[in-house]
């Protein structure tokens, strides 16, 4: 971990990091992207496929679902800086394909310096932990997404932090009426997010 906590040097370093072992399985190590300047900070769970492949976070289905949500909330993704509480693809193999896991608490805590550090550099207005892992991450096991969402909590991590699903679960969703309430609430959390930036 570089002694500044300044995105180009952490990203650079990060490649080498070998604090769990999830580095063994994965592609790349999936950094941040986005303006250290960032008003918004948004904090995923862990890259899935496509973002271990790309080396880039949220760029597969939950990402453009993501994308969708911010643009529906008038937030530009150029002004948003994105992440991930774990750094490295953790997966099962299934035949060929590769399918998520959700990481363990040690995972989580071998991470944490990192998501720290990306907070310190980019030290964002707001802040939203999309889903149970960031919100535990950075808030505490006992953190329940479902207890606050939608609503500013004062974190002391970000002048207004927020809790909301992630998107993946959202395209987890058992059939359409499901996933169509999944997306409604989603989309909602995200435009009051918008609502705040706008005060700022």
């Amino acid at each position: 971990m570089p002694e500044r906590h300044v995105l180009p040097q952490l990203r650079a370093a990060l490649s080498a990091c070998h604090g769990c072992t999830l580095y063994r399985g994965a592609t790349h190590a999936v950094f941040g992207e986005g303006s250290a300047d960032a008003r918004v900070m948004l904090v995923g769970e862990v890259p899935g496929d496509a973002e271990d492949l790309a080396g880039r976070p949220f760029v597969g289905p939950a990402g453009r679902l993501l994308d969708e949500a911010l643009a529906a909330a008038r937030i530009a993704r150029d002004e948003v800086y994105v992440t991930n509480a774990v750094k490295h693809f953790k997966f099962v193999r299934r035949g060929k394909r590769r399918l998520h896991e959700r990481p363990s608490r040690y995972e989580i805590a071998a991470c944490r310096p990192w998501l720290g550090a990306e907070l310190d550099a980019v030290h964002p207005d707001i802040l939203v932990l999309l889903g149970a892992t960031a919100a535990q991450a950075l808030l505490g096991p006992s953190a329940r997404v479902t207890r606050s969402r939608g609503q500013p909590l004062a974190t002391g991590l970000a002048r207004y932090t927020f809790t909301t699903v992630h998107p993946a679960s959202v395209l987890r969703a058992p059939d359409d009426e499901t996933r169509q309430l999944a997306k409604d609430g989603f989309f909602h959390d995200l435009a009051v997010v918008g609502e705040y930036l706008r005060r700022l």
